[in-house]
């Protein structure tokens, strides 16, 4: 007779009981919270998280503003003329020369960009270069300038470079003006090339001034001659056509 195979017993799945979860209290939850918070803000450093601006909040416009803050210098110099020349590319854009007649010709224009100026002065030769990048980039684009709090020396000449009529300043802004300032040593006749020099910037300075606002040659002089430090309140920049807006 043929054996009989054992059939093989099969073991059912042992089911684990199920763990219910233990709710905890309120003091326990404010407990864990707490200890987040501590984990998020560093130990004891208070962090604020903003969360961004969407939908009908954010803003429409894109921030076209270049700060000329502090001494001007080869720093402030190099940042504000790559800040010109980018921000000069970046907002172009095509309209219609009419905007009421979808079939006008399309032209590009350029969205204008702003400078804070707010220094005691600084490096001329730098104030130069800074005042001769914006004439250039004028021929395309629009240039406001925004004086705050303090602008003096060099300052004065970047406030005024602004495009006519979109040169503003803050009603409490003090305005300087003086000569230029300059000083070395060694030989005597590296001495009087140093003179020389000085006169080629003080003169440039004279010259551009004018050219910038609403002063003559001989009132600028006539300034300048009193060898002392000029101080002008708002109104008064406003008067020499240094500015044009008081806000």
């Amino acid at each position: 007779m043929p054996k009989k195979k054992k059939q093989k017993k099969v073991e059912e799945p042992v089911q684990e009981p199920v763990q219910q979860e233990e709710e905890l209290t309120e003091e326990e939850l404010d407990s864990m919270e707490e200890e987040f918070l501590d984990q998020l803000s560093g130990g004891g450093q208070s962090i604020i998280v903003l969360p961004p601006m969407q939908g009908a909040a954010a803003p429409e416009k894109k921030i076209r503003v270049i700060p000329v803050i502090g001494d001007v210098g080869e720093r402030m110099a190099l940042e504000v003329v790559a800040g010109l020349l980018t921000l000069r590319e970046t907002g172009k854009k095509k309209v219609l020369a009419d905007p009421s007649d979808p079939k006008s010709e399309v032209i590009e224009k350029v969205e204008p960009i702003e400078m804070i100026v707010s220094t005691y002065g600084g490096s001329a030769l730098d104030m130069f270069g800074i005042c001769d990048m914006m004439r250039v980039v004028q021929e395309e684009c629009p240039i406001i300038t925004t004086g705050i709090g303090k602008v003096m020396s060099a300052g004065v000449l970047i406030l005024a470079s602004g495009t006519k009529g979109l040169r503003r300043i803050g009603r409490n802004t003090r305005v300087m003006i003086h000569s230029v300032i300059g000083g070395t040593h060694g030989p005597m006749h590296n001495l009087e090339n140093e003179m020389e020099e000085i006169r080629w910037i003080q003169e440039k300075y004279i010259e551009t001034l004018v050219a910038e606002t609403d002063m003559t040659k001989r009132m600028v002089k006539k300034l300048l001659d009193k060898k002392v430090n000029i101080y002008l309140d708002a109104q008064q920049a406003v008067d020499f056509g240094i500015a044009d807006i008081i806000i």
